[in-house]
């Protein structure tokens, strides 16, 4: 799913020529659970930034599920995010003025599907993590943990073959966090694969497989 060689990512501040990624290469296979695991300013929500397409880096090969990454134009990158991809970040990134199931149908009204369509896609993933009855609601009416809930939601609905997970757990309390990780087990269990990027080690200590990263560079266990 995920075949990353040699990549290096580099930002000019000022005078400085700043390494971000160090010489990164990473395989992550077909419903593998993968947790890259490392501290604040490591370098892992710059290689989430990569792996999802939302950066280029500096050099390096990158192919996502066969398709070369790097040759990508704009147009391209923004489909394969859409169609290959879904995001779950830690602030949750949903729109405030928008439902619960608006917030969901939008990876899917972006594709053009049709709205009656769209809403009944994005109801069946929200009943499925127990949000039936917050469908209407808006994300300051949502606890942590069920707005949490909602961005996966929105994640899934459009069915990519690669989750991608920046510190999921980082604003919710410790049940809220328990939750959430279980719902990651669950979609993996149903064939997903998923990466999730994290400084708690109580989390990656429950993934499939730990990764670590520490200044730009990935050392394995």
């Amino acid at each position: 799913m995920i075949d990353a060689h040699n990549i290096i990512k580099e930002y000019q501040t000022g005078t400085e020529l700043l390494r971000v990624l160090d010489d990164v290469t990473i395989t992550v296979m077909e419903n593998e659970f993968t947790a890259i695991l490392g501290p604040s300013g490591s370098g892992k929500s710059t290689l989430m930034n990569v792996l999802g397409c939302l950066d280029r880096p500096t050099s390096g090969t990158y192919f996502l599920d066969g398709v070369d990454v790097l040759q990508a134009n704009e147009k391209q990158l923004a489909h394969m995010r859409n169609q290959k991809i879904g995001f779950v970040f830690q602030k949750f990134n949903l729109l405030p003025r928008l439902t619960a199931i608006q917030n969901v149908m939008l990876p899917l009204l972006y594709r053009g599907i049709d709205e009656a369509d769209a809403f009944e896609r994005a109801k069946e993933k929200l009943v499925l993590l127990g949000l039936e009855n917050r469908l209407k609601h808006r994300p300051n009416e949502l606890s942590g943990g069920q707005q949490q809930r909602v961005a996966i939601a929105r994640a899934i609905v459009g069915d990519p073959p690669l989750l991608l997970a920046d510190e999921p757990t980082g604003n919710l309390d410790s049940k809220s966090s328990l939750d959430a990780i279980k719902i990651f087990q669950d979609l993996h269990h149903q064939g997903n694969t998923i990466l999730v990027i994290t400084h708690d080690r109580d989390v990656a200590e429950k993934l499939q497989k730990v990764v670590f990263i520490r200044d730009g560079r990935l050392y394995e266990n």
